[in-house]
């Protein structure tokens, strides 16, 4: 079988906060970057609706499993909090990619004692059968880039968010001095994400 051609290494993000001014909100940049996914990005259900061989699913299984969202709280996340406990801080809901199921997304973080921990978001699906686990297969926003999320939301297919940041190491963790309008939709086989940053200030 020939080997497909591989895929292009993402480019970098370039968070355009980086520049910001001391007294002024800096003007409205857009952003557009594709997000890094999971290795089992989200594919539509086989339109045969065949089952296999042998196979006879429970009354109302199948149904349940297409309308009943992940539970976020029976998750395993890739998020090492080195021994302190993840919390699931928000999640929405909603079908993003088509198939008529919905995809759970979750703002995660470590459950610090103190301070502000960054999130990092997912999205979570989960098998046809009504008692398969939910899964990864996403990672919308990873906690390095040391953001947190708010007003999380999926309507119509599109995740929004609000970002939280800091323009430089000095700015205190417990005051953020950036803020980003995010949105992801599914495109193409991948999120892509834009960026809206529509406050940037010193403290």
């Amino acid at each position: 079988m020939p080997h497909s051609p591989a895929a292009p290494a993402p480019t970098p993000d370039s968070p355009a906060h980086r520049h910001t001014r001391p007294h002024h909100w800096i003007a409205t940049v857009s952003a557009l970057a594709a997000v890094i996914a999971a290795a089992g990005l989200l594919q539509p259900e086989p339109a045969t609706g065949a089952t296999p061989t042998g196979t006879t699913p429970a009354a109302g299984a199948q149904d349940t499993a297409r309308t009943t969202a992940p539970d976020a709280h029976a998750a395993t996340y890739p998020l090492d909090c080195k021994g302190t406990p993840q919390t699931v801080t928000d999640t929405a809901h909603g079908d993003l990619d088509g198939d008529g199921r919905p995809e759970t997304v979750a703002a995660v973080r470590c459950a610090a004692g103190s301070g502000t921990p960054p999130h990092a978001l997912y999205v979570l699906t989960r098998d046809r059968a009504a008692d398969s686990p939910p899964r990864v297969v996403a990672t919308l926003l990873d906690a390095a880039r040391r953001q947190s999320a708010t007003d999380l939301t999926v309507r119509d297919g599109v995740i929004t968010a609000t970002l939280l940041g800091y323009s430089s190491p000095e700015v205190p963790r417990y005051s953020p001095d950036v803020k980003q309008h995010a949105k992801w939709r599914w495109t193409g086989g991948k999120f892509r994400q834009e960026l809206t940053n529509s406050a940037a200030r010193r403290v």
